[in-house]
């Protein structure tokens, strides 16, 4: 059973951003990206309110993603891309992406910033920094 609501075609949209965001990482590193986008869908906090679909989360101005101007962004999800955009939104999280809102990769041979956008780093997987709220902050995704 799914976490949040989606269409087809949204499922299709969020495994392609996994693609263009993280396809080098791997399954899990793609399936960290997934999870900032449901934890986005799910938080009624921060700058994330009343963004709760997948495309609003996507195309969320400001605030989306940088995916979505790579040219991996654009072509149909292999099936599994889909699986794994499946995984997400049924609710499966991974560390340290489980609480996560936002996330970047640093530049070669950096270390992830203690903090981002005033948010925690809650640790890295390969490239990507992940950082989350305080506890007290978007309850949704605590």
């Amino acid at each position: 059973m799914a976490i949040i609501r989606y269409t087809d075609n949204e499922r299709d949209l969020l495994a392609r951003l996994m693609r263009a965001e993280a396809v080098g990482e791997g399954d899990l590193g793609m399936l960290m990206v997934g999870n900032v986008v449901i934890n986005r869908a799910i938080a009624n906090c921060l700058t994330f309110k009343n963004v709760d679909t997948i495309s609003e989360v996507i195309y969320q101005n400001p605030g989306g993603f940088s995916g979505v101007d790579s040219p991996l962004f654009f072509s149909n999800p292999t099936t599994v891309e889909r699986n794994l955009a499946n995984r997400v939104i049924k609710g499966e999280y991974y560390h340290p992406a489980t609480h996560a809102l936002w996330f970047y990769a640093p530049n070669q041979g950096e270390s992830c910033k203690t903090t981002w956008w005033d948010q925690y780093n809650s640790g890295r997987y390969k490239n990507h920094c992940f950082y989350v709220p305080a506890s007290g902050e978007c309850k949704e995704i605590w």
